[in-house]
């Protein structure tokens, strides 16, 4: 294999194990500091037991997501070098505000979070993990900024006589359709993330306490986990309403701007007018796109998504490759007419994962709903396995789109804007560094690939560790404004520094 081809597999080893962490962070920290809220209302010590659990849980998925996402700033400047030499005036600024000003913003204020409840009145500590909150999502908007604009360029000018993208317009790099439309979706699906991981664990702890048979355990199944599920499982309503909205009008963009992502993934061969939905395609789903049959199919669905119409013709990745070849002409670095179509079953499948796993997600919301109506509580296996199996899922789908996203956009790294700059663009073969060659990818690849296994089994121990400790069973408001003396000169003891 080639430095391109190691480097393609390292940047996607690191992304795809880095966004395991993300949606659990964008969508948890504001789940924790509601329950928090909650208790600094009502003064009801449950939700601040709920507080102390998942906050420590949220903590142990940060940390893991700080390590590993401080790597993919480091490939910019070494594996795809040329990359950044080409879109660093660009793709550099919405990067550096989000270090600049929505990561400061975290971790300042979540170390005052960690180690300020007995030091900071309630209402000051509690307004510091809502900023964590916000700067969360707002870390979100600053890096989908940087991503959207790679899919759809635009407030850019193409300097020939440097070869450089120069960003002139920061506000159209901020306010970028594409870019619009990919923030909502992505933290819709974080929140689905959030309301499944909260609504599962609850649910099996639940359960549990119910089948113990004991009345004491029975009463904290009701008082504790129920309101939690209740609120996991609103979260999921909320969130898989937004996700389908914004999915849509992502999808309707993505037809507009890369057609040949969105014929890939509908493994549309040929143009059709009322072109079907594919719900099983078999065949030959390689790049030749020969003998592919569509064996479950929606009739005139993916006109319907593309355009607002089922009749609607929508040209497939013959014609498509057709157009791209008499408008961009680029050739690969052997000299051979460059291919612009995706490796089709990988786009197919993604794209189908991402939605049916993401639909998984409901199986738990409507079963738990149901069993938790009217004050219920309920010691169901069967909710138990369901809760178990389904906390997976929302995170699969977040990866799945992510690979969608990303391998669906190749051989571009940079995308082309036919109704704009299309003069910004660069293949992915272009983006790579000159001077890094394969030994050294496959050592840092290996290095990366290990270490990160490690810390996999670490995340995976710590959080089912922390998770079956289930809430505290006291728990002491120690803030320096607490009512009762006695609470106030309590110790709270630590753990895993919390």
């Amino acid at each position: 294999m080639d430095a391109l081809s190691l480097a393609r597999w390292q940047f996607a080893i690191v992304t795809v194990y880095h966004f395991i962490f993300v949606p659990l962070t964008i969508g948890l920290a504001p789940l924790v500091a509601l329950m928090q809220t909650r208790w600094v209302r009502t003064g009801d010590a449950r939700w601040l037991k709920l507080t102390k659990f998942f906050g420590k849980l949220f903590l142990i998925n940060f940390a893991l997501g700080v390590a590993t996402g401080l790597v993919q700033e480091f490939q910019f400047g070494m594996n795809w070098s040329e990359y950044s030499r080409f879109v660093g005036d660009v793709f550099g600024a919405p990067l550096a505000m989000e270090a600049l000003a929505a990561f400061f913003i975290e971790s300042t204020f979540l170390g005052l979070w960690i180690f300020g409840w007995d030091r900071l009145p309630k209402k000051l500590h509690l307004a510091c993990i809502w900023l964590v909150a916000i700067a969360v999502n707002l870390s979100a908007f600053f890096i989908l900024a940087a991503n959207s604009w790679m899919q759809h360029p635009v407030g850019t000018v193409f300097n020939p006589e440097t070869g450089r993208a120069e960003m002139v317009d920061i506000v159209a790099v901020l306010t970028n359709v594409t870019h619009l439309a990919a923030f909502p979706h992505t933290v819709s699906g974080a929140f689905l993330t959030a309301g499944t991981f909260v609504a599962g664990v609850s649910a099996w702890w639940m359960v549990k306490l119910v089948r113990s048979g004991g009345q004491a355990d029975r009463e904290v199944a009701r008082d504790v986990y129920r309101p939690a599920i209740r609120m996991g499982v609103v979260t999921m309503f909320i969130s898989g309403i937004a996700l389908a909205v914004t999915g849509d009008w992502q999808a309707k963009l993505m037809f507009e701007q890369q057609p040949m992502k969105m014929a890939a993934a509908e493994a549309l061969c040929t143009g059709e007018r009322g072109a079907d939905f594919s719900l099983l395609s078999i065949g030959d789903l390689s790049n030749d796109c020969a003998g592919v049959k569509h064996v479950l199919r929606i009739p005139g669905f993916t006109s319907y998504l593309a355009k607002g119409d089922p009749n609607a013709y929508l040209p497939g990745i013959a014609e498509v490759q057709q157009q791209y070849a008499e408008r961009y002409g680029d050739v690969g670095r052997d000299g051979e007419p460059v291919s612009y179509q995706p490796n089709l079953a990988l786009t197919y499948w993604s794209f189908r994962l991402m939605i049916g796993l993401g639909a998984g997600s409901a199986l738990l919301a409507l079963v738990a709903l149901w069993m938790t109506r009217k004050g219920r509580v309920s010691g169901s296996r069967w909710l138990a396995r369901i809760a178990l199996w389904s906390i997976p899922a929302p995170f699969l789908a977040n990866s799945f789109g992510w690979i969608f996203t990303e391998t669906g956009r190749q051989p571009w790294v940079v995308v082309p804007n036919p109704t704009g700059i299309d003069a910004v663009r660069m293949l992915t073969e272009r983006g790579v560094s000159t001077s890094v060659g394969p030994g050294l990818v496959i050592l840092s690849m290996s290095v990366f690939t290990v270490l990160y296994a490690v810390l996999a089994w670490v995340w995976f121990r710590l959080m089912v560790r922390y998770a079956a400790e289930g809430v505290p069973e006291h728990v002491l408001d120690v803030a320096p404004d607490a009512a009762s003396a006695a609470e106030t000169s309590a110790e709270d003891p630590l753990s895993f520094a919390y």
